[in-house]
């Protein structure tokens, strides 16, 4: 398999460097990286991708029976991580990324030397019978999920400054409508339903490689209760606040992100 061209693979940085692999979220693809890569790039190999079905894959490649869950996008990371014979990996997975790598890790844990969550949401649907705060109602998914379904252009151009937050800087959420916009359609619908109705807390406890959780200050999408409970359920994971805004810091505040993907991955590798 051409791996290069399945994921669009782009790999910056030293040859001897560790590798950290950076994964995008929902209706993104691996530009969003662009201002953090270089940072990392300069101490560790960095290898970005764009999932199946996003950005400049293979789309040829996406099925809606593959992809109709977070687990087809669990194997595509298992499958990179092999074919790349760069070593464990420091996996840095934004968004409903930080669930496809802890699916990953759980199942071939010898492939990643760490796991970087950066903005994680394990399950978006509050869960009123545990106490759990996902941020959203099973109604307001439902509405969302209607909406992107009716009007898909729509609903980008609404829900993608909610999600980017940071009011006073409207270029960011200009940036995310297009992102949003790059995708195809009935490719978005499927993807959404496999990140905003998925439910990943118990896969939590099953990760045992080094793990950083790295939450913003403010995010509508993923509220801070929800870095709390991830840090909760992975034994002995670390928990960084990131003074950002929005649910993109990778964009918001790149330098913050990179320093503390940066300082988590040289502690691990020993770089």
């Amino acid at each position: 398999m051409d791996l290069r061209r399945r994921y669009n693979l782009t790999v910056t940085g030293p040859d001897d460097g560790p590798t950290v692999v950076l994964a995008h979220g929902f209706g993104c693809d691996q530009n969003l990286w662009r201002l953090v890569a270089p940072i990392l790039a300069e101490d560790f190999r960095v290898v970005m991708f764009d999932h199946v079905g996003s950005g400049r894959s293979d789309v040829s490649a996406w099925s809606a029976e593959r992809y109709g869950g977070l687990e087809g996008y669990a194997e595509d990371v298992r499958e990179l991580c092999r074919g790349l014979g760069m070593g464990p990996v420091v996996f840095v997975g934004h968004s409903v990324s930080a669930s496809i790598g802890v699916l990953a890790a759980v199942a071939e844990p010898e492939l990643f030397a760490g796991l970087v969550m950066l903005a994680p949401s394990p399950c978006f649907i509050d869960d009123p019978s545990t106490g759990y705060r996902g941020g959203f109602t099973a109604g307001d998914i439902d509405e969302l999920l209607e909406s992107l379904d009716s009007n898909y252009l729509g609903w980008s151009a609404t829900m993608a400054p909610v999600i980017m937050g940071n009011p006073d800087r409207p270029e960011l959420g200009e940036e995310l409508t297009n992102s949003f916009c790059r995708t195809d359609p009935a490719i978005a619908q499927v993807f959404a339903r496999a990140t905003f109705l998925s439910d990943n807390r118990e896969d939590l406890s099953g990760v045992t490689v080094p793990t950083l959780v790295a939450e913003c200050a403010y995010d509508a999408i993923a509220p801070r209760e929800v870095g709390a409970f991830v840090h909760g359920r992975i034994t002995g994971s670390e928990l960084v606040t990131l003074d950002a805004t929005g649910h993109c810091p990778q964009l918001s505040e790149p330098e913050a992100t990179a320093a503390a993907i940066s300082a988590f991955a040289a502690r691990i590798t020993g770089r």
